[in-house]
């Protein structure tokens, strides 16, 4: 399948592994791109440029194939280097590179001096029209269902897919909410030129994730996860566990005084021991409503693989079908 996407990234299947914190790892990017997507290698799990730098040679190691770089640039308790890890981005031989959060305007010229094609997550048109403004190649429209940060506007993606495609005119890949053949043709029909796959990209056999992690994926449904932050507009997507129902009631209580500080053991630092160590209660770890689409661990290669053949069945059987006349429509339906 031929997209914008496949073309600017010079993939073969229009979907690209999000940027996720500890998953992001060189085994899940390579595999993600030897199945003929983009795989995505996460820049600030890697606690220095020094060690992103070892991680992308070992990507390397892995697949022949393009791969890319997360860098987000949101609120932390540190302030990561990022100048140091764009330089080792640059020099490992990088040309995707996935923004999130904050604008990445002002390391914009050092990315596009080094020929390297910018793809910008945003949860909304207003920020996916300043993402084009300021250079970025593409756009990954986030809607209100995926894991991570969605946002302030609560806009689901039958909405803002669509408006970004009324808006844009750069490629962009819908995110969120996205999980199979299914999930494709609908964004494409919305007008994105492919998807972007975190949450369900975890549970698939070569994630480097702890195996509870991928069972709690595919026990949950999409009732299951939570949105918190929201008085201090950081709005996170997450999980159920009992440490985020405590962080839920510590939200309730502080009401509009609620600081960071008040949460900090339920946010800081549980990332290592929810995914290496697979203590699911540790804290709150992103997870999309999309987990209620996600019934099994196959490998990247078998998930690719069948994304593009239920897409290719839908487009060729269903849809055409509906062109056909009344009783193909029926047969099809």
């Amino acid at each position: 399948m031929k997209t914008a996407i496949t073309e600017l990234f010079g993939i073969e299947h229009p979907i690209i592994q999000g940027g996720m914190h500890f998953v992001g790892f060189a085994e899940l990017a390579a595999a993600v791109s030897n199945a003929g997507g983009l795989g995505i290698i996460t820049g600030l799990t890697q606690k220095t440029p020094e060690l992103l730098a070892k991680e992308i040679a070992r990507c390397r190691d892995m697949t022949d194939k393009p791969f890319g770089v997360n860098l987000t640039f949101l609120p932390t308790f540190a302030a990561p280097p990022y100048p140091e890890y764009i330089a080792a981005i640059v020099e490992g031989g990088i040309k995707a590179v996935e923004t999130a959060g904050r604008s990445p305007e002002q390391y914009m010229p050092a990315l596009k001096a080094a020929g390297i094609k910018v793809i910008h997550k945003c949860t909304s048109v207003r920020h996916s029209l300043k993402a084009e403004r300021i250079g970025c190649d593409a756009v990954s429209v986030d809607g209100f269902e995926c894991g991570g940060h969605p946002g302030e506007d609560d806009i689901p993606n039958m909405i803002l897919l669509p408006r970004a495609a009324e808006e844009l005119k750069i490629p962009f890949v819908a995110s969120g909410g996205m999980a199979d053949g299914r999930s494709l043709v609908a964004a494409l029909s919305l007008g994105a030129a492919g998807m972007n796959m975190g949450t369900r990209f975890i549970a698939t056999k070569e994630a480097p994730v702890h195996q509870n992690v991928k069972n709690a994926l595919v026990a949950a449904t999409e009732l299951d996860t939570r949105l918190i932050m929201r008085s201090l507009r950081n709005t996170e997507r997450v999980l159920r566990n009992a440490n985020v129902d405590r962080l839920i009631e510590i939200e309730r209580e502080k009401g509009d005084t609620l600081k960071i500080d008040d949460i900090h053991d339920q946010v800081a630092g549980v990332y290592p021991r929810i995914m290496l160590e697979g203590k699911m209660d540790a804290g709150a770890w992103s997870c999309g409503m999309v987990a209620g689409l996600i019934h099994d661990i196959p490998s990247c290669q078998e998930l690719v693989d069948r994304i593009m053949s239920e897409a290719e069945q839908i487009i060729r059987s269903r849809l055409m079908g509906f062109l056909d006349g009344p009783g193909a429509a029926r047969k099809v339906a």
